[in-house]
């Protein structure tokens, strides 16, 4: 099957009020003057029209914590991010997608295919515990202090219940390099953003991607300086930048396209069961109708994911609409606390341009 089109279109065409887009524009500029971020792209769109690209801010508008650059650099909606968790749901659609050819099963122990996982007391845990965070694992581990891989292998596990983590998902990229005998890198490369399209979606280094943070201690791990182009997570750093976690950069329009063909049952890289088995509660990567990020998008099956530097991706079947998000909220510092109402309130306007515009993408008489 080819890749989905994805085709730049008026509010009209893809069937979304054009007042409720005016609105999201206006809530996307406002952000970078606001202190919110240093730069953002938003693309949003509702069947194969993209309604919306628009940047907003600085590709690089600080040379240090305290130091604004002398010539700050527009972001355009071609800038590059870097997706920090974002990651995760590539890594999660690989997964599904070695499941569908029968190279793993995602119920079986992860320690099947990764034997050094299964030390520890890990060795009942299954491929889809990782997927849905319920293995039991820590949120992370200090790879950042001069460890290598045998500090996720000696770990026991330390939680019960639903917990966010980061280990899951590392050990997820190296479970996929083992089945497949491939780096994680060509694997998204050959499997999912070639296939796709996704020409200037990829693991670094990227030179031209936004600018991140000014990263020292003690307010990050470690002590880099300002980050531009390279893994701002600093576990994938230490671990080479390409992790099934985190490491990934990539482009708004380039995400949107990725969203369009999960919403037409999976394009070139998935069948429509796998997708389902990604977007449907409890998602497998795919956190669901979140509010707190999907606003008046989540209630009905809405499925997306966010990153630490500011990312974010919402898809929502129900209505065939999509938004992606991308900023740079740690730049040239990280925020305290991190503030998701942005996200949400995007979310909330494109959900309510679909509710308002009722006719079908790409009727006349759509608004």
């Amino acid at each position: 099957m080819a890749a989905p089109r994805l085709t730049p279109g008026t509010p009209g065409q893809a069937g979304l009020d054009a007042g409720e887009l005016a609105a999201l524009v206006r809530t996307v500029d406002a952000l970078p003057g606001r202190g919110w971020c240093g730069g953002v792209v938003v693309a949003a769109g509702r069947g194969p029209y993209l309604a919306v690209e628009h940047a907003a801010g600085w590709a690089l508008r600080w040379v240090s914590a305290d130091t604004e650059a002398a010539d700050p650099e527009p972001v355009t909606v071609d800038t590059p991010f870097d997706l920090a968790s974002l990651t995760k749901l590539v890594t999660a659609l690989l997964t599904v997608r070695q499941a569908e050819r029968g190279v793993l099963e995602l119920d079986a122990e992860v320690a099947r295919y990764l034997p050094e996982f299964g030390a520890a007391g890990k060795g009942r845990v299954t491929v889809r515990q990782l997927l849905t965070h319920t293995s039991g694992l820590a949120p992370q581990l200090p790879f950042h202090d001069g460890h290598g891989w045998e500090l996720l292998w000696r770990e026991p596990l330390t939680r019960t219940g639903p917990c966010y983590s980061d280990l899951g998902f590392l050990a997820l990229g190296r479970l996929l390099e083992r089945v497949t005998g491939r780096p994680l890198d060509a694997l998204v490369r050959e499997e999912i953003t070639g296939p796709l399209g996704m020409a200037h979606t990829g693991y670094g280094p990227v030179p031209r991607a936004a600018a991140t943070e000014d990263q020292r201690r003690p307010r990050a791990r470690a002590d880099r300086g300002l980050l531009r182009g390279v893994v701002h997570d600093e576990n994938a750093h230490a671990l080479g930048g390409v992790t099934g976690h985190a490491g990934l950069f990539g482009t708004a329009r380039d995400l949107a396209v990725l969203c369009r063909a999960l919403l037409t049952g999976g394009g070139p890289v998935l069948r429509p069961g796998s997708v389902a088995l990604l977007l449907d509660a409890p998602g497998l990567g795919f956190a669901v109708d979140q509010p707190w990020f999907m606003g008046e998008l989540a209630g009905r099956g809405a499925a997306g994911h966010t990153g630490f530097t500011g990312t974010s991706l919402v898809l929502d079947r129900a209505s065939d609409t999509f938004l992606v998000l991308l900023a740079t909220t740690v730049h040239p510092v990280r925020p305290a606390p991190p503030d998701s109402r942005p996200r949400a309130t995007a979310a909330t306007q494109l959900a309510r341009a679909a509710r308002a515009a009722c006719p079908a993408p790409g009727t006349d008489s759509a608004r």
